[in-house]
């Protein structure tokens, strides 16, 4: 274990302290990527950032908050975690050997949502086969993620956070297959300011998709527990193809 100041981090993450600063690989840059990159800079962590048009694009954001602009293949070399925040229809044309370089224990975060009808069209396997939209990312990229944020306002993770135990604190769900990695992402999201309620495994990640109840909810703890209970696994038809 690691011992600079806060964070200490073990290759099979059992361990994990606030405060040390983490390496951090960002993979788009929208909304959600760039307030992620913003807010994790602050908090003191190493972060690169890469999207789809090139280092050039991210000129700006790098400025503002500290963070290395990079090219995409080279956003994972020595994380130990990457946020992959990319529109669902361009999973697939993520570079192989994307997270090629990364620390041990790499923890992989997804922020993706399905949209058929506004911008992804339509995914067989998700339409289909009834995977959720994380295992089919899973599939697709090669590594176990943890979903988590994807029914957040952008700007929410501007300006709702607060401590730990503050009056109106705002709690996400996360959910992931990986107990350890898991941990580590409720941590990190408790340093971002937000409270965290397990959604379980990735099969059952569908409890935080797209219309459902808990999507894009701004409350705590109690009330996105009982949202997530509350969930159809049925597909609205608007969230269909």
């Amino acid at each position: 274990m690691r011992s600079r100041r806060g964070w200490a981090w073990t290759t099979d993450r059992t361990a994990l302290v606030k405060g040390f600063p983490m390496k951090i690989g960002i993979i788009g840059a929208g909304n959600i990527g760039g307030n992620l990159t913003r807010r994790l800079t602050a908090l003191g962590h190493e972060v690169s950032v890469a999207n789809s048009r090139g280092p050039e694009s991210l000129r700006a954001l790098a400025e503002e908050t500290g963070a290395a602009a990079v090219p995409a293949t080279e956003a994972a070399k020595g994380a130990q975690v990457v946020v992959v925040t990319v529109p669902l229809k361009n999973v697939p044309d993520l570079p192989k050997g994307l997270f090629d370089g990364a620390a041990d224990g790499l923890v992989v975060i997804d922020t993706g949502n399905y949209y058929p009808k506004e911008r992804d069209g339509r995914i067989d396997a998700i339409e289909d086969d009834g995977l959720t939209e994380s295992r089919w990312t899973e599939q697709h990229i090669g590594h176990q993620v943890v979903k988590v944020f994807n029914g957040t306002y952008a700007q929410d993770l501007l300006d709702r956070s607060l401590p730990a135990g503050a009056p109106g604190r705002m709690a996400v769900p996360v959910a992931s297959d990986d107990e350890a990695a898991k941990r580590v992402v409720r941590a990190l999201v408790d340093d971002l300011g937000f409270d965290t309620v397990d959604a379980g495994g990735i099969d059952d990640s569908w409890r935080q998709q797209p219309a459902t109840p808990v999507y894009g909810l701004r409350a705590g703890v109690e009330a996105v527990t009982r949202a997530l209970a509350e969930a159809s696994p049925e597909r609205p038809a608007a969230h269909r193809a």
